[in-house]
């Protein structure tokens, strides 16, 4: 696998036209970006209460303009047609901290479907909100499907399992999980205790098995997705833990700190296989003040499973490619907060402070058979399956992602 080299082009950067009632420097945060997952909707957090669903992809005018506005006149949904899919504008109520995608099956034969119209499958976006809400909506007809109640503080992140089963985790500053199961009208299944400050990130690994969570603590929690029990603490960082993401295989964990620095983790076994330190890289920035600039805010992997993405305070857009210690391409991006790369790759959406959202081109790469037979086989094995087979060292090396 050999990197492209190329820095990151801003495609295009959507920027909100408010009305003058609002005080621009008030909540005016993107704290949150959204694929869905077949990659044909976004979803932007763009302060002031209120999410855009835009279809994917953007319209060729916006992406060779670079920055076009997008007005909020509230309400009801609203926007262009593009054939079947209208831009929306949900008013949630509250400022949106999270955003999580998730497929809605179809109804099985006979059943009532309380989201989906004639129980056909359709697609459902969880926002969660300041006032410690889950409010859940039908995207094609931006209808609000549910409200959930339980946390006591800010929903900071959402995540779905990825299996379909509409199993909803939340992270809260009320230092809770919760789990809630959305076929069965949104019943709160468990909550998970164990954070001793604010939770900032929850993520599910894509074969369902484990979730990690991150708050404002040195160390990451990996907990059961089966039995919803806490599995171990990875321990490592200097200081809080701010952003996690598993690998597309499931194979490994990376989490993000303030402390400057990406851990790379076996979650199976919690050993730590790889940091990658932040350097700053232009002295012209003002160092001079007591937050570390280079201070982690998101990390995420891209689709194929070999690059990563980081946003830090030192206004940069990384990318990483698996097996180096030193970013591949930078991108300039100013109060970055968030991160995703498109499902099916080649691009990086970006969430700013000013309430700004940006598009980048990300490296395209063709992976190697190797690299495809170990994600093949890493999506049902662990890494104690694996080191049990009866192969070579080095293969098994390979396998489990020690041959940095």
């Amino acid at each position: 696998m050999k990197p492209s080299g190329e820095e990151p082009v801003l495609l295009a950067e959507l920027k909100p036209g408010r009305p003058q009632r609002y005080d621009w420097k008030s909540s005016c945060e993107t704290w949150s970006v959204a694929f869905s997952p077949d990659g044909a909707w976004f979803a932007w957090s763009q302060g002031h209460c209120v999410v855009k669903l835009i279809p994917w992809p953007l319209e060729e005018a916006e992406l060779s303009c670079k920055t076009s506005e997008r007005k909020s006149r509230g309400g009801k949904a609203e926007a262009q047609s593009r054939g079947a899919a209208k831009e929306k504008t949900l008013e949630c109520g509250q400022i949106v901290w999270g955003l999580a995608f998730s497929a809605w099956p179809a109804a099985e034969t006979g059943e009532t479907d309380p989201a989906c119209a004639g129980g056909l499958p359709c697609l459902i976006l969880a926002t969660g909100l300041n006032d410690g809400q889950i409010k859940v909506w039908e995207v094609q007809t931006g209808h609000l499907l549910f409200s959930l109640l339980g946390h006591q503080d800010v929903v900071r992140d959402l995540s779905f399992a990825p299996n379909g089963s509409l199993i909803l985790v939340s992270a809260s500053r009320d230092k809770t999980l919760r789990v809630w199961d959305l076929s069965r009208d949104g019943r709160q299944v468990q909550v998970l205790s164990g954070h001793v400050q604010w939770v900032y990130c929850c993520s599910i690994s894509p074969d369902c098995s484990m979730l990690c969570s991150v708050a404002g603590e040195k160390s990451a929690l990996l907990w059961s997705m089966r039995s919803y029990t806490l599995i171990r603490r990875l321990e490592g960082h200097q200081s809080s833990v701010v952003s996690c993401d598993f690998s597309p295989d499931s194979a490994l964990l990376v989490t993000a700190s303030y402390d400057a620095c990406v851990i790379m983790w076996d979650p199976y076994t919690g050993e730590q296989l790889r940091t990658l330190r932040h350097v700053p890289l232009h002295s012209a920035l003002d160092y001079s003040s007591e937050v570390h600039t280079s201070s982690l805010r998101s990390v995420c992997f891209s689709p194929e499973g070999l690059y990563l993405a980081t946003v830090a305070d030192d206004r940069l857009l990384r990318i990483w490619a698996l097996e180096l210690r030193s970013p591949v391409a930078f991108a300039p991006m100013t109060n970055g907060l968030c991160c995703m790369y498109f499902p099916h790759g080649g691009f990086i959406a970006t969430g700013t402070r000013d309430g700004h959202v940006q598009f980048w081109t990300a490296p395209r790469v063709l992976s190697s058979l190797k690299h495809l037979c170990r994600k093949a086989l890493r999506t049902f094995l662990t890494t104690y399956q694996v080191l049990a087979l009866p192969i070579p060292r080095k293969l098994k090396e390979f396998l489990t992602y020690r041959t940095f």
